[in-house]
């Protein structure tokens, strides 16, 4: 038999050939096609996706209380709350140092203000108590110099030897 299918240029050739071809051309369909689905397979990845749908019924179980477990979530939470209770205070501090430095600078140029206006109020003091200035508009208004002893100076040291004029003082309850 096998002598048969070498001298035959075509298994097909039998009386059945027709069912045979049928046949022949589905294999060669399902090839192509199982080649075109592989080589879509090589373009995606070498190992195909596949999801199982998979369902679990956990309604009946139930969480035991475990209190080490308990005990180290506390202590976390403990050790995450003194971390961020520090890290919030360094941040208020820098913050606050920030602020303060724009606050001293602030006061510094208030300062620089107030001394060239002070130094501007000195320079018209100065010009205002002038006194050739005070003497020009004193003659203006036609006033003249003063009399020997018109003038009495509070601050001055009086002289024993110069004649002194009477004051009347009040008289204090209790002194007669």
């Amino acid at each position: 038999m096998a002598t048969q299918a070498i001298a035959s240029p075509n298994i097909f050739d039998t009386p059945s050939g027709r069912v045979h071809d049928r046949v022949h051309d589905r294999i060669r369909e399902r090839n192509s096609e199982l080649l075109a689905a592989q080589q879509q397979r090589a373009r995606r990845g070498p190992t195909p996706e596949v999801f199982f749908v998979k369902r679990f019924d956990n309604t009946r179980l139930v969480k035991a209380a475990d209190p080490a477990r308990a005990k180290e979530m506390r202590l976390f939470a403990v050790a995450m709350a003194t971390l961020f209770a520090l890290i919030m205070t360094y941040g208020w501090q820098h913050l606050s140092s920030i602020e303060y430095g724009y606050r001293i600078e602030s006061e510094k140029q208030q300062v620089q203000q107030l001394e060239e206006q002070n130094r501007q109020l000195r320079l018209s003091e100065a010009e205002l108590g002038d006194p050739a200035r005070i003497d020009g508009m004193a003659r203006q208004l036609g006033l003249t110099a003063p009399q020997p002893g018109q003038v009495v100076r509070p601050d001055a040291v009086a002289d024993p030897n110069a004649p002194a004029l009477a004051e009347a003082s009040p008289m204090l309850p209790g002194m007669r």
